[in-house]
């Protein structure tokens, strides 16, 4: 936590700041803290000569770690947010201790991208990027992606010089449509920042064949994952195979959340056997909430807690396709509350331990637990790599509305002459 004298914040108090004036009978405090570490402006709005005039006083403070943007356009037109964004972000780039960054429910979508696209290929020190609820789709999602992979090659070559450079560790990137068409610039942007500790990716309706791709081909390299969240996106038995394949790599996790994600019947066998291999003896949480896993799926999962999955306090099952009095689901129960009461320390927080509420599990029918979901077809690696670049190519031809080129123009010459 930052001290209290190193923060500035205006959050939360719905100011609507058009104009330098408006924003001035507020930032006289901010333009005194010579040592300021926070700043946080979320929860209000702001105009293009507002953005000016905070850019202007950010880029003064060299002390700076941590940014947050949070929710500033709220109510602004189309073409102001560019401009504003762009004055921003240009002023803060070259603050060399600035590693955290918040822009969440900012509305971008592909009008707002080249500012931010901008942001992120050159800001060296980024190592926490929230980007949450922005509206991106998957075109504006690949160059967000893109950008990260070159931001990974100034990284290194920032290391090459000398420098002390930290490595991109938290990725929040969720509600934004990334869908299929940018899974592989995500893959390929994540396979280079294989160091990162914690992505969260939720609600972005990413398919099987973009689930396996981010999986297989990106974060299987980060093998220092700590925190993974693709809730609410489309595995199946495909997807399910993918994670069942990677998730031993990952010894360091913590946190997995497969919510709302159809693993499936046989998408929650395999993925308990899997966790069952013990290689995930650090994993503490595990969300599986509506995934039309049965009986066999939490009988699984129950021979995996117990046997490989040592430190698991808190598993989330509500929404699937078993009894409430399943033999494996009051085992597992009673697994859970016996590591909570030989905890070591008080428990703080009832809700990180045990099963959750059971109040929503579907009805197991006889005739459907007896049948075996169909396979999906099988088909050849390069088949799937051309689905995926033909979504990605698709993605791309999207429609969008760029900054004036005078304004691109003078980004760019600004970003060329800045250096961190």
């Amino acid at each position: 936590m930052v001290a209290p004298s190193k923060l500035f914040s205006l959050e939360g108090r719905v100011l609507k700041l058009d104009t330098a004036q408006d924003l001035e009978a507020h930032i006289g405090p901010l333009r005194a803290m010579d040592d300021v570490e926070e700043v946080r402006i979320l929860g209000n709005t702001l105009g293009v000569e507002a953005c000016k005039l905070l850019g202007e006083v950010l880029a003064t403070k060299k002390s700076l770690k941590v940014a947050n943007l949070a929710d500033i356009f709220t109510g602004r037109l189309l073409n102001e947010i560019p401009e504003a964004l762009s004055s921003l972000l240009t002023s803060i780039l070259n603050l060399p201790n600035l590693r955290t960054i918040n822009l969440n429910d900012n509305a971008f979508g592909l009008n707002t991208q080249a500012p931010l696209v901008a942001f992120l290929s050159s800001h060296v020190p980024l190592q926490h990027l929230y980007l949450n609820n922005n509206g991106l789709g998957p075109h504006a999602g690949i160059l967000i992606a893109d950008a990260l992979s070159e931001l990974h090659a100034k990284k290194e070559e920032a290391r090459k010089a000398g420098q002390e450079v930290p490595d991109l560790e938290t990725v929040i990137c969720g509600r934004n449509r990334l869908e299929n068409g940018s899974m592989l610039a995500w893959a390929k942007a994540f396979s280079l920042h294989n160091k990162v500790k914690e992505v969260k990716m939720v609600q972005n309706g990413i398919r099987q064949e973009g689930i396996e791709q981010l999986l297989t081909a990106g974060l299987n390299h980060a093998t220092e994952l700590k925190v993974l969240d693709l809730q609410d996106n489309t595995f199946t038995i495909k997807g399910a195979r993918a994670l069942a394949k990677v998730v031993p790599l990952w010894t360091d996790i913590q946190e997995l959340g497969i919510g709302d994600s159809l693993l499936g019947t046989k998408g929650g066998v395999v993925l308990a056997d899997a966790l069952a291999k013990g290689q995930n003896r650090k994993l503490e949480t595990l969300r599986l909430q509506y995934n039309e896993i049965t009986a066999a799926g939490v009988k699984g999962l129950a021979s995996a807690a117990k046997d490989g999955l040592p430190a698991l306090r808190r598993i989330e099952l509500n929404g699937n396709k078993f009894t409430e009095d399943d033999e494996s689901i009051l085992a597992l129960q009673e697994l859970l509350d016996e590591r909570k009461e030989n905890h070591e320390g008080d428990v703080i927080d009832e809700d990180a331990w045990g099963v959750d509420s059971l109040s929503d599990l579907e009805e197991v029918d006889s005739d459907e637990e007896e049948e075996e979901e169909e396979e999906e077809e099988e088909i050849s690696p390069e088949t799937k790599a051309e689905k995926l670049v033909k979504e990605a190519e698709e993605a791309q031809e999207e429609p969008t509305v760029q900054l004036k080129d005078d304004e691109v123009d003078a980004l760019a010459k600004k970003l060329a002459q800045t250096g961190i």
